[in-house]
């Protein structure tokens, strides 16, 4: 079933108080609250590395889809793994994502939303030499190597998806589909498979305001995307956020809404083993705490 969400839908939804989502009746895919980004960032550290454990001590390597962002994770993790020597050496990450200039070419390496560059610096260099994921098992995605990837995610099941969500639900770079010329179905979305595309007009604006003072000229317009197909065809999904406002509304919807190509996120509740976790300040709407507004709904 996939349905478009009306206004007074989303009303109901975002008018949910906060500390009520983890137990609501209506919840159509499990959730979980945590305190703040720090919170946050040692339970995702944990989280992983004791996934990467359990089949180290199996003899079995563990293959990962894993996000840039959120930040706050990286230290955590990284800190975890050389303290108790943990060893990454058969660990298999497959990056989801990376953003591309308007000719589909790669950015500097110090560009805020170069992720190779970022992954490098905070998630890869802070590890022990003895410990750290060999060279051939990290899988960068670009516009060029797609089958290549494609190919090597194929070869064996994904272990676990580390994620988190975009303004419209995005997972990965998996974008509510708005050309004006060209819908898709919620089939075609859970189908979607590795590819080029261009950055919708919301997710840069979103970005602009986020990072540069709401200068869009500076945010890369095209982007490379594992599909919704390869991020939930994991073992687990586990989805993350601590960014706040620009991702309360998408939450609401992955949470009670039906599945739609509006938001990706929605997808999730499809899949048998996901949890979706998020800080107060993300889960928090403003709605919900706003109960006299008139937003004019009557009228509707």
């Amino acid at each position: 079933m996939t349905s478009e969400i009306t206004a007074a839908e989303l009303y109901t939804w975002c008018r949910i108080p906060c500390d009520q989502l983890e137990t609501h009746p209506l919840r159509k895919v499990p959730f979980r609250l945590v305190n703040d980004s720090q919170h946050m960032g040692i339970v995702m550290a944990r989280e992983l590395a004791d996934e990467i454990q359990k089949n180290n001590v199996n003899n079995q390597p563990t293959r990962a889809i894993i996000p840039c962002g959120p930040a706050c994770w990286y230290a955590p993790f990284t800190t975890l793994i050389n303290e108790a020597k943990i060893s990454l050496k058969n660990f298999v990450v497959f990056h989801m994502d990376e953003c591309l200039d308007w000719q589909g070419r790669e950015l500097p390496k110090k560009h805020p939303y170069n992720f190779r560059g970022f992954m490098e610096k905070h998630f890869y260099d802070p590890v022990h030499p003895s410990l750290a994921v060999p060279l051939e098992n990290r899988h960068w995605l670009n516009a060029y190597n797609i089958p290549e990837v494609k190919e090597k995610i194929e070869q064996a099941p994904i272990d676990i998806t580390y994620g988190g969500w975009g303004q419209d639900g995005h997972i990965a770079y998996n974008q509510a589909r708005r050309h004006p010329f060209h819908k898709i179905s919620i089939d075609d979305l859970r189908h979607s498979t590795i590819r080029v595309q261009e950055n919708n007009m919301d997710t840069i604006i979103a970005l602009a305001q986020r990072t540069f003072g709401a200068a869009y000229q500076f945010v890369p317009p095209m982007s490379v995307t594992l599909g919704v197909k390869e991020c939930l065809s994991a073992k687990k999904v586990r989805l993350y956020s601590d960014t706040g406002k620009w991702k309360q509304t998408a939450l609401r919807v992955a949470l009670f809404g039906p599945l739609t190509p509006e938001y990706p996120i929605t997808l999730c509740q499809e899949h048998p083993d996901v949890l979706i976790t998020a800080t107060i300040k993300t889960a928090t709407h403003p709605i919900s705490e706003n109960p006299d507004w008139d937003l004019g709904l009557s009228s509707l």
